[in-house]
């Protein structure tokens, strides 16, 4: 049975997703969205990502990270050494969750079969972007727009893709 792999992330209008390993907003709703949907499962990211973190791990999931340092590990962490390994390590039965940074995403996006993604209508300056997302690849399924949250200033919307058959 193959891997159920999805990809979670925030994009702004000119793909821009990070700059100087942090994220480029602060959305309450997305951070809950976030939560809400990864809870419970396997969340996958490069060691810089999780280093970004918060909160290390992140609680009540399990915190898989990519390295290319053979035999490195990280307290209270799934280590993985290689995209291939990840796959091999994930959960065989839920939902697992890629939440960055840019070369994870590029290199998970050929694999993903859904993307969760939060839509921010606002160009930012960044250093990580958000490789495309074809529509020939990749049928929008469910779109909620987010018009007037007062704790910023610009609007966004969760997307939630599939892959075409």
């Amino acid at each position: 049975m193959p891997k159920r792999i999805s990809i979670i992330v925030a994009i702004a209008k000119n793909a821009a997703i990070g700059k100087d390993n942090d994220l480029l907003w602060h959305i309450s709703k997305d951070l809950k969205r976030f939560k809400e949907l990864t809870k419970g499962h396997y969340i996958i990211m490069g060691k810089r990502t999780y280093f970004s973190l918060p909160i290390r791990p992140l609680p009540h999931r399990t915190n898989m990270i990519i390295t290319d340092i053979p035999n490195e590990k990280i307290d209270h962490c799934l280590m993985a050494y290689s995209i291939d390994d990840a796959v091999e390590k994930m959960d065989n039965t839920n939902e697992n969750f890629i939440i960055g940074g840019g070369s994870i995403y590029r290199q998970f996006m050929p694999l993903a079969d859904k993307l969760y993604i939060t839509r921010v209508h606002k160009v930012f300056e960044a250093d990580t972007f958000f490789p495309e997302i074809s529509l020939e690849e990749w049928a929008l399924i469910e779109k909620t727009d987010i018009n007037n949250d007062p704790q910023n200033d610009f609007t966004y919307s969760f997307e939630i893709y599939t892959r075409k058959q």
